[in-house]
Protein backbone atom coordinates (compact mmCIF):
# COMPACT_ATOMS: atom_id res chain seq x y z
CA UNK A 1 0.00 0.00 0.00
CA UNK A 2 1.20 3.57 -0.62
CA UNK A 3 2.53 5.35 2.46
CA UNK A 4 -0.18 7.08 4.46
CA UNK A 5 -3.11 5.93 2.30
CA UNK A 6 -6.16 4.66 4.19
CA UNK A 7 -8.52 2.78 1.89
CA UNK A 8 -11.13 2.33 4.62
CA UNK A 9 -13.64 -0.38 3.79
CA UNK A 10 -12.66 -0.49 0.12
CA UNK A 11 -11.37 -3.70 -1.39
CA UNK A 12 -8.04 -3.10 -3.13
CA UNK A 13 -7.21 -5.35 -6.08
CA UNK A 14 -3.65 -5.41 -7.35
CA UNK A 15 -3.13 -6.25 -11.02
CA UNK A 16 0.27 -7.47 -12.26
CA UNK A 17 2.46 -4.32 -12.13
CA UNK A 18 3.62 -2.67 -15.33
CA UNK A 19 5.82 0.38 -15.86
CA UNK A 20 7.63 2.36 -18.54
CA UNK A 21 10.64 0.70 -20.09
CA UNK A 22 14.01 2.23 -21.03
CA UNK A 23 12.58 4.10 -24.00
CA UNK A 24 9.43 5.33 -22.27
CA UNK A 25 5.85 4.15 -22.08
CA UNK A 26 5.95 2.80 -25.63
CA UNK A 27 8.13 0.05 -24.18
CA UNK A 28 6.21 -1.46 -21.24
CA UNK A 29 8.01 -3.78 -18.82
CA UNK A 30 7.04 -5.74 -15.72
CA UNK A 31 8.39 -5.20 -12.20
CA UNK A 32 11.53 -7.19 -13.11
CA UNK A 33 12.27 -5.13 -16.21
CA UNK A 34 11.09 -7.82 -18.63
CA UNK A 35 9.12 -6.83 -21.72
CA UNK A 36 5.38 -6.78 -20.99
CA UNK A 37 4.32 -8.45 -24.22
CA UNK A 38 0.95 -9.28 -25.84
CA UNK A 39 0.40 -12.38 -23.70
CA UNK A 40 1.07 -10.43 -20.51
CA UNK A 41 -1.27 -7.66 -21.64
CA UNK A 42 -4.04 -10.15 -22.45
CA UNK A 43 -3.69 -11.80 -19.04
CA UNK A 44 -3.88 -8.47 -17.21
CA UNK A 45 -6.84 -7.36 -19.34
CA UNK A 46 -8.74 -10.57 -18.61
CA UNK A 47 -8.05 -10.28 -14.90
CA UNK A 48 -9.32 -6.69 -14.88
CA UNK A 49 -12.49 -7.68 -16.74
CA UNK A 50 -13.09 -10.56 -14.35
CA UNK A 51 -12.88 -8.22 -11.36
CA UNK A 52 -15.22 -5.78 -13.10
CA UNK A 53 -17.81 -8.50 -13.64
CA UNK A 54 -17.50 -9.70 -10.05
CA UNK A 55 -17.81 -6.23 -8.51
CA UNK A 56 -20.38 -4.79 -10.94
CA UNK A 57 -19.69 -1.19 -9.86
CA UNK A 58 -22.13 1.71 -10.16
CA UNK A 59 -19.25 4.03 -11.05
CA UNK A 60 -16.24 3.42 -13.28
CA UNK A 61 -13.68 6.16 -12.54
CA UNK A 62 -10.58 6.04 -14.75
CA UNK A 63 -7.46 8.07 -14.01
CA UNK A 64 -5.98 10.14 -16.86
CA UNK A 65 -7.40 8.16 -19.77
CA UNK A 66 -8.24 9.11 -22.48
CA UNK A 67 -6.14 12.27 -21.98
CA UNK A 68 -3.17 10.14 -20.92
CA UNK A 69 -2.24 6.52 -20.27
CA UNK A 70 -2.68 5.71 -23.96
CA UNK A 71 -0.27 2.82 -23.53
CA UNK A 72 -2.89 1.12 -21.34
CA UNK A 73 -5.55 1.06 -24.08
CA UNK A 74 -5.11 -2.69 -24.34
CA UNK A 75 -7.10 -3.06 -21.11
CA UNK A 76 -9.00 0.23 -20.73
CA UNK A 77 -10.88 0.12 -24.04
CA UNK A 78 -12.17 -3.45 -23.41
CA UNK A 79 -13.13 -2.38 -19.87
CA UNK A 80 -15.14 0.58 -21.17
CA UNK A 81 -16.83 -1.61 -23.78
CA UNK A 82 -17.76 -4.16 -21.12
CA UNK A 83 -19.22 -1.38 -18.98
CA UNK A 84 -21.31 0.01 -21.85
CA UNK A 85 -22.74 -3.44 -22.65
CA UNK A 86 -24.22 -3.94 -19.21
CA UNK A 87 -28.01 -3.77 -19.00
CA UNK A 88 -27.57 -0.85 -16.60
CA UNK A 89 -24.19 0.69 -17.46
CA UNK A 90 -22.20 2.34 -14.68
CA UNK A 91 -21.44 6.03 -14.67
CA UNK A 92 -18.17 6.29 -16.62
CA UNK A 93 -15.94 9.21 -15.58
CA UNK A 94 -12.41 10.35 -16.39
CA UNK A 95 -10.30 11.80 -13.58
CA UNK A 96 -7.57 14.21 -14.73
CA UNK A 97 -5.18 16.72 -13.21
CA UNK A 98 -5.53 20.44 -13.71
CA UNK A 99 -2.78 20.63 -16.34
CA UNK A 100 -2.25 18.05 -19.08
CA UNK A 101 0.97 17.11 -20.78
CA UNK A 102 1.34 19.24 -23.91
CA UNK A 103 3.17 18.72 -27.23
CA UNK A 104 0.84 15.88 -28.15
CA UNK A 105 0.05 15.13 -31.78
CA UNK A 106 -3.15 16.93 -32.90
CA UNK A 107 -4.52 13.57 -34.07
CA UNK A 108 -4.26 12.26 -30.51
CA UNK A 109 -6.18 15.22 -29.14
CA UNK A 110 -8.90 14.58 -31.73
CA UNK A 111 -8.95 10.93 -30.70
CA UNK A 112 -9.33 12.00 -27.06
CA UNK A 113 -12.33 14.18 -27.89
CA UNK A 114 -13.98 11.31 -29.76
CA UNK A 115 -13.36 8.87 -26.92
CA UNK A 116 -14.84 11.27 -24.36
CA UNK A 117 -17.93 12.04 -26.41
CA UNK A 118 -18.58 8.39 -27.31
CA UNK A 119 -17.76 6.65 -24.04
CA UNK A 120 -17.71 8.94 -21.00
CA UNK A 121 -20.44 10.58 -18.97
CA UNK A 122 -18.14 12.96 -17.16
CA UNK A 123 -14.63 14.44 -17.05
CA UNK A 124 -13.60 15.56 -13.56
CA UNK A 125 -10.74 18.05 -13.63
CA UNK A 126 -8.97 18.20 -10.26
CA UNK A 127 -8.19 21.88 -10.30
CA UNK A 128 -9.58 25.40 -10.14
CA UNK A 129 -10.51 27.04 -13.46
CA UNK A 130 -9.51 30.41 -11.98
CA UNK A 131 -5.94 29.13 -11.92
CA UNK A 132 -5.73 26.59 -14.74
CA UNK A 133 -8.75 26.01 -16.98
CA UNK A 134 -8.57 22.86 -19.07
CA UNK A 135 -8.35 25.03 -22.17
CA UNK A 136 -4.89 26.15 -21.07
CA UNK A 137 -3.37 22.74 -21.81
CA UNK A 138 -5.96 20.96 -24.00
CA UNK A 139 -6.71 22.81 -27.25
CA UNK A 140 -10.07 21.13 -27.94
CA UNK A 141 -11.54 21.58 -24.45
CA UNK A 142 -14.43 23.64 -25.86
CA UNK A 143 -15.64 20.56 -27.73
CA UNK A 144 -16.21 18.63 -24.49
CA UNK A 145 -17.31 21.50 -22.28
CA UNK A 146 -20.59 19.72 -21.45
CA UNK A 147 -18.63 16.80 -19.98
CA UNK A 148 -16.21 18.82 -17.83
CA UNK A 149 -16.64 19.67 -14.17
CA UNK A 150 -14.01 20.98 -11.74
CA UNK A 151 -13.51 19.45 -8.30
CA UNK A 152 -10.92 21.88 -6.99
CA UNK A 153 -7.45 20.79 -5.96
CA UNK A 154 -7.08 17.40 -4.29
CA UNK A 155 -4.84 18.00 -1.33
CA UNK A 156 -4.59 18.13 2.44
CA UNK A 157 -7.34 19.58 4.56
CA UNK A 158 -7.11 21.88 7.56
CA UNK A 159 -6.75 22.05 10.50
CA UNK A 160 -3.43 20.47 11.45
CA UNK A 161 -2.16 19.41 14.84
CA UNK A 162 0.50 21.78 16.26
CA UNK A 163 4.07 20.61 15.68
CA UNK A 164 6.84 20.64 18.27
CA UNK A 165 9.57 21.51 15.77
CA UNK A 166 9.60 24.65 13.65
CA UNK A 167 11.42 25.21 10.34
CA UNK A 168 11.46 28.47 8.40
CA UNK A 169 12.47 27.01 5.02
CA UNK A 170 11.28 23.68 3.61
CA UNK A 171 13.17 22.13 0.68
CA UNK A 172 11.38 19.16 -0.86
CA UNK A 173 11.69 17.07 -4.03
CA UNK A 174 8.84 14.57 -3.86
CA UNK A 175 10.15 11.07 -4.40
CA UNK A 176 13.64 12.44 -4.89
CA UNK A 177 14.53 10.60 -8.08
CA UNK A 178 15.21 13.76 -10.12
CA UNK A 179 15.74 16.35 -7.39
CA UNK A 180 19.44 15.98 -6.55
CA UNK A 181 20.49 19.16 -8.37
CA UNK A 182 17.75 21.17 -6.64
CA UNK A 183 18.91 20.06 -3.20
CA UNK A 184 22.56 20.71 -4.01
CA UNK A 185 21.83 24.22 -5.28
CA UNK A 186 19.53 25.04 -2.34
CA UNK A 187 22.08 23.98 0.28
CA UNK A 188 24.83 25.92 -1.44
CA UNK A 189 22.55 28.97 -1.72
CA UNK A 190 21.67 29.09 1.97
CA UNK A 191 24.73 31.04 3.18
CA UNK A 192 24.46 33.39 0.16
CA UNK A 193 20.85 34.37 0.80
CA UNK A 194 18.86 36.35 3.35
CA UNK A 195 17.64 32.99 4.65
CA UNK A 196 21.14 32.10 5.88
CA UNK A 197 20.22 32.46 9.55
CA UNK A 198 16.86 30.67 9.24
CA UNK A 199 16.23 27.02 10.13
CA UNK A 200 15.97 24.73 7.10
CA UNK A 201 14.36 21.30 6.67
CA UNK A 202 15.56 19.45 3.57
CA UNK A 203 13.50 16.46 2.46
CA UNK A 204 15.44 14.28 0.05
CA UNK A 205 12.65 11.82 -0.73
CA UNK A 206 12.69 8.04 -0.27
CA UNK A 207 14.67 7.53 -3.49
CA UNK A 208 17.65 9.54 -2.22
CA UNK A 209 18.88 8.94 1.35
CA UNK A 210 19.51 11.98 3.52
CA UNK A 211 23.19 12.94 3.49
CA UNK A 212 24.92 12.26 6.78
CA UNK A 213 27.36 15.09 6.18
CA UNK A 214 24.44 17.53 6.41
CA UNK A 215 24.90 17.48 10.18
CA UNK A 216 27.89 19.74 9.51
CA UNK A 217 25.63 22.40 8.02
CA UNK A 218 24.42 24.82 10.70
CA UNK A 219 20.67 25.33 10.74
CA UNK A 220 19.94 22.43 8.36
CA UNK A 221 18.01 19.25 9.18
CA UNK A 222 18.02 16.52 6.52
CA UNK A 223 15.31 13.85 6.32
CA UNK A 224 14.07 11.47 3.65
CA UNK A 225 10.38 11.94 4.43
CA UNK A 226 7.98 14.19 6.35
CA UNK A 227 4.61 12.66 7.22
CA UNK A 228 2.94 16.03 7.79
CA UNK A 229 4.43 18.28 5.14
CA UNK A 230 1.35 20.58 4.83
CA UNK A 231 1.58 21.37 8.54
CA UNK A 232 5.28 22.15 8.15
CA UNK A 233 4.51 24.49 5.27
CA UNK A 234 1.81 26.20 7.29
CA UNK A 235 4.48 27.31 9.78
CA UNK A 236 7.24 28.05 7.24
CA UNK A 237 8.29 31.29 5.60
CA UNK A 238 9.52 29.73 2.36
CA UNK A 239 9.16 26.56 0.29
CA UNK A 240 11.75 25.47 -2.29
CA UNK A 241 10.46 22.63 -4.45
CA UNK A 242 9.58 21.31 -7.86
CA UNK A 243 6.15 22.13 -9.29
CA UNK A 244 4.34 18.81 -9.22
CA UNK A 245 0.62 18.67 -8.56
CA UNK A 246 0.80 17.28 -5.02
CA UNK A 247 3.56 19.65 -3.93
CA UNK A 248 1.73 22.74 -5.18
CA UNK A 249 -1.49 21.53 -3.51
CA UNK A 250 0.44 21.21 -0.24
CA UNK A 251 1.86 24.72 -0.57
CA UNK A 252 -1.48 26.33 -1.39
CA UNK A 253 -3.65 24.47 1.11
CA UNK A 254 -3.90 27.40 3.47
CA UNK A 255 -0.18 28.06 3.81
CA UNK A 256 1.02 31.60 3.17
CA UNK A 257 4.69 30.71 2.87
CA UNK A 258 6.47 32.07 -0.19
CA UNK A 259 7.60 29.68 -2.90
CA UNK A 260 10.59 29.04 -5.17
CA UNK A 261 9.66 26.52 -7.88
CA UNK A 262 12.13 24.50 -9.96
CA UNK A 263 9.82 22.73 -12.41
CA UNK A 264 10.95 19.39 -13.77
CA UNK A 265 11.51 19.85 -17.48
CA UNK A 266 12.79 16.54 -18.78
CA UNK A 267 12.48 15.59 -22.43
CA UNK A 268 8.95 16.46 -23.53
CA UNK A 269 7.77 17.33 -20.00
CA UNK A 270 5.56 20.43 -19.90
CA UNK A 271 3.14 20.00 -16.96
CA UNK A 272 5.33 21.41 -14.20
CA UNK A 273 6.66 24.24 -16.34
CA UNK A 274 3.11 25.32 -17.20
CA UNK A 275 1.97 25.13 -13.56
CA UNK A 276 4.96 27.10 -12.28
CA UNK A 277 4.51 29.74 -14.99
CA UNK A 278 0.87 30.28 -14.06
CA UNK A 279 1.84 30.82 -10.43
CA UNK A 280 4.72 33.18 -11.23
CA UNK A 281 2.53 35.21 -13.58
CA UNK A 282 0.22 35.88 -10.64
CA UNK A 283 3.09 36.91 -8.39
CA UNK A 284 2.71 33.84 -6.17
CA UNK A 285 6.06 32.13 -6.84
CA UNK A 286 9.55 32.59 -8.27
CA UNK A 287 10.77 30.19 -10.95
CA UNK A 288 14.29 28.83 -11.32
CA UNK A 289 14.79 26.75 -14.45
CA UNK A 290 16.58 23.44 -14.02
CA UNK A 291 19.08 24.51 -16.66
CA UNK A 292 19.90 27.66 -14.65
CA UNK A 293 20.41 26.00 -11.26
CA UNK A 294 23.41 27.38 -9.40
CA UNK A 295 24.01 28.57 -5.83
CA UNK A 296 23.92 32.24 -6.85
CA UNK A 297 20.77 31.92 -8.99
CA UNK A 298 19.01 30.01 -6.22
CA UNK A 299 20.09 32.55 -3.58
CA UNK A 300 18.71 35.40 -5.68
CA UNK A 301 15.44 33.49 -6.14
CA UNK A 302 15.18 32.91 -2.39
CA UNK A 303 15.61 36.62 -1.71
CA UNK A 304 13.03 37.56 -4.35
CA UNK A 305 10.55 35.01 -3.01
CA UNK A 306 10.89 36.35 0.53
CA UNK A 307 9.84 39.77 -0.85
CA UNK A 308 6.69 38.47 -2.56
CA UNK A 309 3.44 39.98 -1.34
CA UNK A 310 0.78 37.92 0.37
CA UNK A 311 -1.39 35.81 -1.91
CA UNK A 312 -4.88 37.34 -2.20
CA UNK A 313 -6.46 33.95 -1.66
CA UNK A 314 -5.71 30.34 -0.91
CA UNK A 315 -7.21 27.55 -2.94
CA UNK A 316 -9.52 25.00 -1.40
CA UNK A 317 -7.90 21.57 -1.46
CA UNK A 318 -10.98 19.51 -0.65
CA UNK A 319 -11.25 18.21 -4.20
CA UNK A 320 -11.52 14.62 -2.98
CA UNK A 321 -14.74 15.36 -1.09
CA UNK A 322 -16.11 17.39 -4.00
CA UNK A 323 -15.32 14.52 -6.37
CA UNK A 324 -17.41 12.16 -4.26
CA UNK A 325 -20.25 14.68 -4.22
CA UNK A 326 -20.07 15.17 -7.99
CA UNK A 327 -20.30 11.43 -8.60
CA UNK A 328 -23.12 10.88 -6.10
CA UNK A 329 -25.15 13.73 -7.57
CA UNK A 330 -24.75 12.27 -11.05
CA UNK A 331 -26.11 9.00 -9.69
CA UNK A 332 -29.01 10.84 -8.09
CA UNK A 333 -27.88 9.94 -4.57
CA UNK A 334 -27.42 13.41 -3.11
CA UNK A 335 -24.11 14.33 -1.52
CA UNK A 336 -21.63 12.66 0.80
CA UNK A 337 -21.79 13.17 4.56
CA UNK A 338 -18.35 14.79 4.36
CA UNK A 339 -19.66 17.35 1.91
Amino acid sequence: MPIGVDFGAATVVRLPPVKAGPTGFADLVDSHGRVFGPADQAARRDLLLAHFEAIRPDILLIEAFPFGRRQMRFELLPLIEAAKKRATPPLIAASVRDILQENRKPSRDRETVALVRDNFNLVIVHGDPALAPLQASFPFADEIVDWVVYSGLVGPTLPYEPLDEHFDVIVSVGGGAVGASLITAALAAKPLSRAASLSWLVLTGPNRPAESKATDRPGVTMRTFEANLPARLLQAKLSISQAGYNTVADIFSGSECRSVLVPHAGIGETEQVRRASLLQERGWAIIVREADLSPQVMAEAVDRALDLGARPTTFGCDGAVHTVDILLRRLGLGTSKAG
